[in-house]
């Protein structure tokens, strides 16, 4: 299976000068764990996570003065739709990250995470039988 069979198409995209409130208030009311934050004066494309916006409150910093740019992951190692989701799992279990932005020709086509490789690995859930 790839990684085209199992990313989010529908993506969350943040500027740099969005605050953490906003992100997080963003992320939340999209049920996702990152976002893909665009930003040409610092490379381009990068991603803020759940864990950026948890680390940053964690050490006390203001998420209505914090802004995105300064807790976005510029080195991002980027996906191709044509990745097996084992190459995927791979990268992020090398890196240590969750998340991994797909390119197809340069351009984002969607985020894969651990999450929508498991529930491509594993059945459907069957209803739990009634007592």
């Amino acid at each position: 299976m790839l990684v085209r069979d199992a990313m989010s198409t529908v993506i969350l995209t943040l500027g740099p000068a969005h605050t953490l409130r906003q992100a997080a208030t963003l992320m939340s009311a999209r049920r996702v764990g990152a976002a893909v934050v665009l930003d040409p004066d610092a490379g381009g494309i990068g991603i803020l996570t759940e864990r950026d916006i948890l680390n940053s409150v964690g050490l006390g910093q203001n998420p209505d003065a914090e802004r995105t740019h300064a807790h976005t992951t510029t080195d991002v190692v980027f996906a191709a739709p044509t990745w097996t989701l084992e190459e995927a799992a791979r990268a992020m279990a090398h890196g240590g990250f969750r998340h991994l932005i797909v390119l197809d020709r340069g351009e984002v086509a969607g985020i894969v995470s651990v999450r929508d490789i498991v529930r491509r690995w594993l059945p459907a859930r069957e209803p739990t039988p009634a007592l």
